[in-house]
């Protein structure tokens, strides 16, 4: 089900407007918070997040603790200002390897890009979003 600023049902058509104007947000890349969970321990670092074809994009090392945390548990959160996404998240592989990701992250993280997309322990992930909120104040009225 799909709804609105202020929590009314829309339609389909409606809903998809809506999220592609969202996923315009991230059209030059967003500097998010990444949450993720492992035998009831939380943890939560910057990442450079990057949007293509509805999914959530960033890329980190195979020999980091978040690397681990990713792969025990698939269940993550992104937040950033009034943002919060909840989603799952699955490894896609060598971020070199994927043309669209690559030329998105060079465009908007290019030191990130340059520094770590070419180190061979570099892994790419994809966050499908099962959850998003996005706190607006229509006429001073938080929704």
């Amino acid at each position: 089900m799909a709804y609105n600023e202020v929590g009314m049902e829309m339609d389909v058509s409606t809903f998809h407007d809506k999220y592609n104007e969202f996923l315009s947000l991230f059209d030059n890349g967003k500097t998010m918070v990444l949450s993720t969970s492992v035998d009831s321990r939380v943890s939560s670092r910057m990442m450079s997040i990057i949007v293509a074809d509805g999914l959530f994009y960033f890329q980190t090392d195979k020999t980091l603790r978040k690397y681990d945390q990713l792969i025990s548990n698939p269940n993550v959160a992104l937040s950033s200002k009034n943002i919060e996404i909840e989603g799952i998240c699955s490894l896609v592989g060598n971020p070199l390897d994927n043309e669209e990701f690559s030329k998105a992250y060079k465009k908007s993280f290019l030191g990130s890009f340059n520094r770590y997309s070419s180190l061979s322990n570099e892994r790419l992930f994809s966050i499908k979003p099962s959850f998003i909120e996005r706190w607006l104040y229509i006429d001073g009225v938080p929704c």
